[in-house]
């Protein structure tokens, strides 16, 4: 047999082992969850702040809740409006707790924002993005929760202090015209941010997540309880 022909039928060999075909192991952040049908579902919208206190809300709330996230970084707004339809998918929720802005503040070096998509300019922009995802959000019939938008520390890359404050004012308006629940994650850890977010960084230490987690789910927490009540109504 020519050498050639044996590296194909190697190759092919090895192609159509089991070994060959087994998936990569998944981050644990965004593995599909099984759900416990006797449990209420959960799902977590947002960045890489709440990929960051996905998997302690997820164990504290293990037995509770089976706590489902989007499998992917939320980004900002427009990326929102984009996928929203395929993250919600087509099984009920019970609670979304959710949240856009940091990447909505994003600045290229010249100062301008770094968007893409419908853009998102000015904080006007950002509340009509907003609003059109609340209006969808609101479609499911899920308790929703909106997580205020953590603060953004002096010297953080691509981003300006101050501008998450404009955008959490716009996003209150928003949640009170649709009367959701807002877990205010920028008032809790802002005294805080010495211990548990990194230097010149709008990302937190684990510590830092396991403190947000905390509160995450005392509002989750909350709200299956309203869901419950309104269930048996």
């Amino acid at each position: 047999m020519k050498p050639n022909a044996l590296f194909w039928i190697l190759a092919l060999i090895i192609l159509a082992s089991p070994l060959a075909a087994a998936p990569k192991p998944s981050d644990p952040v965004f593995a599909p969850v099984e759900d416990d049908p006797a449990l209420p579902r959960v799902l977590l919208i947002g960045d890489s702040i709440s990929i960051g206190y996905t998997l302690p809300v997820r164990k504290m709330l293990a037995g509770k809740a089976n706590v489902h996230r989007i499998p992917v970084n939320g980004g900002d707004t427009a990326r929102g409006l984009e996928n929203l339809d395929e993250w919600l998918g087509d099984k009920p929720w019970d609670v979304i707790h959710f949240n856009w802005g940091l990447h909505d503040v994003k600045r290229q070096k010249n100062g301008k924002r770094d968007v893409r998509g419908p853009l998102v300019r000015t904080p006007e922009d950002y509340a009509k993005n907003l609003d059109e995802l609340v209006r969808r959000l609101k479609k499911t019939d899920a308790v929703l929760i909106w997580a205020a938008t953590t603060p953004v520390p002096e010297g953080a890359a691509g981003r300006m202090k101050g501008d998450e404050v404009a955008l959490n004012r716009e996003a209150a308006k928003i949640m009170k015209k649709h009367d959701v629940k807002t877990n205010d994650l920028y008032g809790y850890i802002l005294p805080q941010l010495k211990k548990t977010q990194r230097p010149r960084d709008v990302h937190f230490t684990n510590k830092g997540s396991e403190i947000l987690a905390k509160k995450v789910v005392e509002e989750i927490t909350a709200a299956l309880g309203r869901a419950k009540s309104e269930e048996n109504q």
